[in-house]
């Protein structure tokens, strides 16, 4: 650090100008190359700023941000209804019957309040004492946003027994406000089309906004909500919050709750002023540190923990417990627009004083539930423990066996993870079929033997001693737990390949829920992938074609003959056909556009693929393989609360549960028989 600024020293003083490496004589920065946007040009230039992202999430961003102003309103006691409406042509329409945005002109911008809010960043009724005692904005740029990022925009205002009317384009104000007649109502109504030159795809999800917005009418008492969806004509519900809304919201959860409140409203799931805080932040500290110090206490009084014993971490009492967290501030701070997660100070000493003391009073008075509490907790620290061990086994043991790779891994010679690729594959006739199919350089093969363990059933230590998982982790190369890390991972894509089969999907099933629950990191990294095989071989003469379902195959049958080959082998003698179905024969008669030369009608041989380890290298490779010709769906979680939900419906203890959830869905089941 001396020597630069000795450099720049030495060159001032003699007065000469710094040249590049070629000699010639830089660009002078100067006042020209400051750029300023004006309005609401930043916002577009750089929406990510603002919204997160211009994916789908950002899309419906837009949503939340003109809905929380109608909820706002009701939180300050101002309204009691609003309607969201999902129209056709990607219109949006949100209305509430609030006191509606002021019209009146602002002595400060010389124009209306209204065109103040809508084209201003950083303008609105938030940030003084008056105007929203507690509200969920913050930065005052929400419905500006919205505007900016829309081709076109319309705000309805009723108030004062008068409607106004502004219309933008892309964020500014087409004319000024105009009064269009009298109204008794009350209330702003808020109609606009996201731009698709900044969205990635303009398609809302009906359920996503359903949702989002169900939050709200248990979090707001005596708030309506109804949602519609226009374009299917559905209206998804009308909800209105109630005196023990909270506790509502928790009877969702099959768990044991209780409810209380203190000096600062504390009812989990994280939420600031009604926003959600998917990130956390300071009341989630302290809720945690509440929680832990006061079950600690309580456990060693009566004698669950001994005094040889560590106290319980934070992640012990946490295990298995449904908590809703929702503080109401004046003054509330997030970190980013997007308000995933709470800063406010203030926040972590108010829950941490609430919950001390409620809780401390609902373990003295029910000393049954608090004993079951207390002992939960003291099973989830053994069992840590026994995990902690088991882990430190498997990876010290990986590191004695050669840095850690399985001897079943077929490696790729390639240590770039950005261009590596792991195939796990079922069984050693799979695994030899694609360790000798692939590409080398890139692809790595990694067979396991039979079904894994049902993760969702079992602790971490019982998970850690089966073997096929031990060889996973280590293949992986991000460890596990506390200890993991993504940026040792070895693959930047990890390729499940099951075959075409109940078992298949059983293993594949099983598979997503050890990435889910204990590699989730991956999945939101993008990095996990479900291979596609093919169904069906089609042959005729040397012309040879995949299909991929059951539509393609009758696509590409069409009105050709069918040989029914039985069991035997086809006629380049490389592997068994299945027998011919009925649906097989009644596809004779319908149209398709297999590839012929002559248009006369030929014999096809149709062979049924159960499983990959059925298909020679050569075939593998060009249908599931290779990156030019292969079909991938990536592993996405849109809802990680209403994954989790069905995780442990599915994979979970609770066979009641799993019973109900199959019956309701069984019409929707697609069966293999």
């Amino acid at each position: 650090m001396w020597a630069f600024f000795n450099f720049v020293a030495e060159n001032k003083a003699k007065k000469t100008t710094p040249k590049d490496a070629q000699g010639k004589k830089p660009h002078r920065y100067s006042a020209e190359d400051i750029t300023v946007l004006e309005g609401l040009q930043a916002v577009r230039r750089r929406p990510g700023m603002y919204i997160g992202t211009t994916g789908p999430d950002g899309l419906h961003h837009l949503i939340w941000e003109v809905f929380d102003n109608g909820r706002d309103e009701a939180m300050g006691g101002f309204a009691n209804d609003i309607e969201v409406v999902l129209l056709p042509n990607n219109v949006v329409r949100i209305a509430d019957n609030g006191r509606g945005i002021p019209v009146d002109t602002h002595k400060q911008t010389k124009v209306s309040a209204l065109e103040t809010v809508m084209t201003t960043l950083h303008a609105g009724g938030k940030f003084g004492g008056e105007g929203y005692k507690v509200s969920g904005g913050l930065h005052g740029v929400g419905v500006s946003v919205v505007n900016a990022l829309s081709i076109w925009m319309r705000t309805e205002v009723h108030r004062e027994g008068a409607a106004y009317v502004q219309e933008y384009v892309r964020g500014k104000r087409k004319v000024a406000v105009k009064k269009v007649g009298t109204s008794k109502l009350h209330g702003t109504v808020q109609t606009y089309t996201a731009d698709p030159e900044i969205f990635q795809t303009i398609e809302y999800d009906f359920d996503k906004v359903v949702s989002h917005l169900r939050e709200q009418a248990y979090l707001v008492k005596g708030l309506r909500i109804t949602i519609i969806d226009a374009r299917t004509s559905t209206i998804a519900f009308t909800e209105v919050g109630k005196e023990l809304y909270l506790r509502d919201y928790l009877t969702d959860f099959p768990s044991q709750s209780f409810y209380f409140e203190g000096g600062l409203r504390s009812l989990i799931s994280p939420f600031a002023n009604n926003i959600y805080n998917g990130e956390g932040g300071t009341h989630i500290t302290g809720f945690r540190t509440a929680l832990t110090r006061t079950l600690n206490a309580y456990a060693r009084k009566v004698g669950a923990l001994k005094d040889s014993e560590e106290n319980f971490t934070g992640d012990d009492v946490l295990e298995g417990l449904t908590a809703v967290i929702s503080v109401k501030l004046r003054e509330v701070q997030f970190e980013g627009q997007t308000k995933a997660k709470l800063g406010s100070v203030e926040a972590r000493g108010a829950v941490e004083s609430v919950v001390s003391e409620q809780l401390a009073a609902f373990l003295e008075e029910n000393p049954e539930d608090a004993r079951a509490m207390a002992g939960k907790a003291a099973l989830a620290l053994k069992a840590r423990k026994a995990a902690k061990a088991a882990k430190d086994s498997v990876l010290r043991k990986g590191a004695l066996e050669g840095f850690g790779l399985p001897g079943k891994l077929a490696d790729c010679q390639s240590k770039e993870a950005s261009e590596s690729e792991l195939f796990i594959v079922e069984g050693d006739s799979a695994g030899g079929s694609g360790k000798q199919g692939r590409d080398r350089r890139t692809q790595a093969i990694l067979p396991l033997r039979g079904k894994i363990l049902n993760v969702e059933r079992a602790r971490l230590d019982k998970m850690l001693a089966s073997q096929e998982i031990k060889y996973l982790i280590l293949a992986l190369g991000t460890a596990i737990g506390d200890v993991f890390d993504l940026t040792k991972l070895r693959y930047h894509k990890v390729i499940i390949a099951t075959d075409a089969d109940v078992d298949g999907a059983h293993i594949r099933t099983l598979l997503l829920t050890l990435f889910f629950r204990h590699f989730k990191p991956v999945i939101d990294g993008g990095f996990l992938y479900i291979a596609q095989p093919p169904l069906y071989k089609i042959k005729k003469g040397k012309e040879v074609v995949y299909a991929y379902s059951e539509e393609e195959k009758a696509k590409f049958v069409g009105k050709e003959e069918v040989v029914d080959e039985g069991e035997g082998e086809e006629p380049d003698g490389k592997s068994p056909s299945s027998s011919l179905t009925a649906e097989d024969a009644a596809l004779r008669s319908s149209e398709g556009d297999f590839p012929s030369g002559s248009g006369k009608k030929s014999k096809l041989h149709i062979q049924r693929y159960k499983g990959l380890g059925e298909m020679n290298p050569e075939e593998l490779w060009e249908t599931t393989m290779d990156p030019a010709r292969r079909v991938l769906k990536q592993v996405t979680v849109e809802d990680a609360a209403d994954a989790d939900q069905v995780f442990d419906i599915l994979m979970g203890e609770d066979v009641s549960s799993r019973k109900s959830f199959i019956q309701s869905n069984a019409k929707l089941a697609n069966l293999d028989i």
